[in-house]
């Protein structure tokens, strides 16, 4: 499936107004994951209050020991600070990588801004290297951009 075809599942999700925030996040993990093969695991991460650090919200995938990560470690941490798209295509070439499972070569990682802020990211893993494209990278922050009307 092409990812633009995904945008008006993601706008359906958006405006439906009987869903909770984080059913609507689920959702759209959910979506990802089933519907573009080389993403393996889909999940947001959040500011942690006023902390700095990260935690995880809805996610798909296998389960995660990286609940809470600390601005500046890992992928996650890293953008949590740059403010920046972060595509790394081969994970064991990464000095600053946390790793989540042996199996995951490549990951991408997208922020999402509220007013200006950034309040969390999109986080994506893959088992194959090098599969993110621009194409990932531009539909990702379409996702950003409606996941932050509903934050």
């Amino acid at each position: 499936m092409k990812l633009e075809d995904l945008k008006p599942q993601i706008n359906t999700i958006i405006s439906d107004g009987t869903l909770a925030v984080d059913q609507k996040l689920y959702n759209i993990c959910k979506i990802l994951e089933e519907n573009i093969s080389y993403y393996d695991w889909v999940g947001f991460y959040f500011k942690n209050g006023d902390k700095n650090e990260l935690k995880l919200g809805p996610y798909v995938g296998e389960p995660t020991d990286h609940v809470i990560i600390p601005f500046g470690k890992g992928i996650c941490g890293q953008v949590a600070l740059s403010n920046q798209n972060f595509v790394v295509p081969d994970v064991t070439l990464q000095e600053n990588y946390i790793a989540c499972s042996i199996t995951v070569k490549a990951e991408i990682v997208i922020p999402i801004f509220k007013n200006g802020e950034n309040i969390g990211q999109i986080d994506i893993d893959s088992k194959t290297i090098d599969p993110f494209t621009e194409s990932d990278e531009q539909f990702l922050e379409f996702v950003c951009e409606k996941v932050s009307q509903i934050l």
